[in-house]
């Protein structure tokens, strides 16, 4: 007779109350130490709950909850860091960036932003989407919701009233 062999058993975990009162001072702790910053460990604890709810069914047993909550609580950690970083980096850039600008000619970006402002809404997203922010015709408009020939043919006008109003204040 053959004896079955007992499906590999998946430990039960239920993030409620009681599991989120018996592991939250751990996970806060961790998620403090890690980032230096009660408001961040906060949301960070928070964050770490929620995905321990939505993924308890990959939890198998092999290792206690609280190595289990660890992972979790660390890659959230970790992932708040590289976003952080990338938050650091692109502010000192734009910052630069600002600096710069404001050396080459402190009134320009006024008056860019001015003539920005004259334009017709359509006209203006489709000048931040290409110009400011680098996206391709194709994919302004799928972020439009219109036609590639439509942000092109913006672009067009655009470009026209802009040097129109930016050679008239030139002349002022």
């Amino acid at each position: 007779m053959a004896v079955e062999k007992p499906e590999t058993t998946r430990m039960e975990v239920a993030v409620d109350e009681h599991f989120i009162r018996e592991h939250q001072r751990m996970i806060f702790s961790l998620c403090y130490r890690m980032t230096g910053s009660v408001p961040d460990a906060e949301d960070l604890t928070q964050e770490t709950f929620i995905t321990a709810h939505q993924e308890m069914e990959t939890f198998r047993g092999k290792s206690k909850v609280s190595s289990w909550l660890y992972r979790i609580g660390m890659n959230r950690c970790l992932n708040w860091k590289k976003r952080r970083e990338r938050q650091q980096k692109l502010h000192e850039q734009w910052g630069d960036h600002r600096e710069l600008s404001a050396e080459i000619d402190g009134d320009k970006e006024g008056r860019v932003q001015e003539a920005l402002m004259q334009l017709s809404i359509d006209e203006r997203a489709a000048v931040i989407l290409v110009i400011y922010e680098g996206l391709k015709h194709s994919e302004a408009a799928a972020a439009l919701g219109c036609a590639e020939t439509t942000v092109s043919w913006r672009l067009f006008q655009a470009r026209r009233k802009l040097k129109a109003l930016l050679g008239k204040a030139e002349r002022q």
